[in-house]
C-alpha cells in the first residue's frame, strides 16, 4: 500500500433489537483494549451505543444483537440486510431467540398477562430469531457473545474484505 494511500475501513452497522445488549456492552468494551487499531480499519457507519449521528447506507458488514418482535423489527433487519453484504447475528436472542423468544412457549394464561405489553409495543404474536426473517451469514453465540469469538469472526471479516491490520510500528 502506498503511504499516501487512505487506509481502506470496513464499514459497519451495529444494531439492537429485543434483547438485554449485553454484547453490545462487550463490544463497548472491546475498545477499551482495540480503539487504536479499530479506528484505522473500521468505519462505524452506525452504532446509536457509540455514537449520535448514523447513517445505514452501503455496509459491508451489519452485526445484530436481538431477536425479532414486532413489525418494526422485521422491516427494518430487512433494510438492513439489503444494506450489508454480510450480517452477523450476535448473542443468543439473534442467534437462537432464546431467552428473548421465550413468550412464545406462554401458556394462554401468561400469553393474557403480557397482552397489555405486546399491545403497548405493537408486538407480533411470535418473537423471532435472525435467521427465520433474514439470511445470516456468521454466528456469533453467547449470553453475551463470547469475546474471542467475535474477535476471530471480525479479523476473518477484515481478511475476506481486504483489510489490512496496520502493523504496531505505524502511528
Amino acid at each position: 500500500m502506498d503511504i499516501h494511500e487512505p487506509q481502506k475501513k470496513l464499514r459497519i452497522g451495529w444494531f439492537t433489537f429485543s434483547c438485554c445488549e449485553d454484547s453490545t456492552i462487550i463490544f463497548t468494551e472491546l475498545m477499551n483494549d482495540h480503539w487504536q487499531t479499530w479506528k484505522k480499519v473500521l468505519d462505524i457507519r452506525h452504532a446509536r451505543v457509540l455514537q449520535t449521528h448514523n447513517v445505514l447506507d452501503e455496509l459491508d458488514v451489519a452485526f445484530i444483537e436481538g431477536a425479532l418482535s414486532s413489525q418494526t423489527h422485521v422491516d427494518r433487519v430487512k433494510e438492513i440486510r439489503q444494506k450489508s453484504k454480510k450480517v452477523v447475528a450476535i448473542g443468543a436472542c439473534a442467534v437462537v431467540g432464546l431467552p428473548s423468544t421465550q413468550r412464545n412457549q406462554f401458556d394462554p394464561e401468561r400469553l393474557e398477562e403480557i397482552r397489555p405489553i405486546l399491545e403497548k409495543f405493537s408486538y407480533l404474536p411470535k418473537a423471532q430469531k435472525l435467521s427465520e426473517v433474514i439470511r445470516v451469514d456468521v454466528n456469533v453465540p453467547g449470553c453475551p457473545m463470547d469475546e474471542k469469538q467475535f474477535m476471530h469472526v471480525l479479523g476473518d471479516l477484515l481478511k475476506e474484505f481486504n483489510i489490512p491490520l496496520p502493523s504496531h510500528a505505524s502511528s
